[in-house]
């Protein structure tokens, strides 16, 4: 088997026929391997009848233990993995799969552009340049493209398992630990599929408890990562300051709720880089400039809890809002 693509899914039959059409008719040998993770929307009786899917059914777990579970039964030289609600582009596995075999390499990456599944519109992402770093490129420092336009080696994957407990962000963990493995790279250029968006999105629908927990797991996985790379004496200065372009507005977020707990990131960006300079601009990026962070974020915190009472505030903002 060339191949292997595994798809995890939960009460997604609105849209996974679309993302196993997506992989289908390939020239290399390939399979389709679905985990439904105890769906409850007629998924697995779907699946039975669809002769070229190897489909497994489970328990709901979650969708990293789906994942794994898949991973246990594919049989390829090359695996990839594929949301059920994201779509490959024609020809993006055989095209990367013959780039792996001409190349040695054992991760392909390719552009991931995304697609509103109401309208059909889809923004481009700018082309990925060559990666000479691919570490740096994930901790934070450009476009680092989305597992989804990845194929992978095998040999990594298994090296790399899932890990339940970074669930929020398990992706991002597993797409940093293989750059711990210093991967051999090669680039196929052009879009290799499309990250759906639409209103059932997991990330766009983490408030309260999950959202402290999904930015919770995103600093440690960050702790994990660059303990690793300063005990191996690969914590760079080019990948410091690509980890705190992350870690500054996650550190935004946790002020929301736990001052404390920011301003110890904050500190800990500086402790990183030195010369680190807030990227915010006008009466905001001066504030951080001359006050520092804890007073600037005690200000904003004024002025949320001033709006809130107007009932001009979210009352649980998305982690990925960092609104003043």
């Amino acid at each position: 088997m060339d191949v292997s693509i595994i798809i995890p899914t939960y009460n997604r039959l609105w849209c996974l026929s679309k993302a196993i059409e997506s992989c289908r008719n390939t020239q290399c040998q390939s399979e389709i391997i679905v985990v439904d993770d105890g769906s409850t929307d007629g998924t697995w009786k779907w699946l039975q009848a669809q002769e070229d899917v190897i489909a497994i059914w489970q328990p709901n777990q979650g969708q990293t233990w789906a994942i794994n579970r898949g991973t246990l039964m594919a049989k390829g030289q090359y695996i990839r993995f594929l949301d059920s609600d994201d779509i490959l582009c024609d020809g993006t596995i055989d095209k990367q799969f013959q780039t792996a075999i001409a190349t040695e390499a054992t991760l392909v990456y390719s552009r991931v552009d995304s697609m509103e599944y109401e309208s059909g519109r889809i923004t481009e992402c700018p082309e990925p340049p060559l990666w000479d770093d691919f570490l740096a490129i994930q901790l934070g420092e450009t476009y680092g493209s989305h597992f989804l336009g990845m194929l992978f080696h095998r040999d990594l994957v298994e090296k790399v398992p899932r890990r339940p407990d970074f669930a929020y962000r398990e992706d991002r963990m597993f797409l940093l630990e293989v750059g711990l493995l210093n991967p051999k790279l090669a680039h196929v250029s052009g879009c290799a599929g499309y990250w759906v968006k639409h209103e059932q999105q997991m990330q766009g629908n983490y408030r309260g408890m999950k959202a402290t927990a999904t930015n919770w797991q995103h600093l440690n996985i960050y702790k994990r990562i660059l303990s690793e790379l300063y005990q191996r004496g690969e914590l760079t200065s080019r990948r410091r300051k690509a980890a705190c372009k992350v870690l500054w507005p996650l550190a935004h977020w946790i002020a929301l709720r736990h001052p404390e707990e920011a301003c110890e990131v904050a500190e800990w960006i500086y402790q990183l880089d030195p010369d680190f300079r807030p990227p915010e601009l006008g009466l905001l990026g001066q504030m951080y400039k001359q006050l520092g962070f804890r007073a600037t974020e005690r200000v904003l915190s004024i002025r949320r809890n001033f709006l809130r009472q107007l009932g001009r505030y979210p009352k649980t903002p998305k982690p990925h809002q960092f609104s003043v």
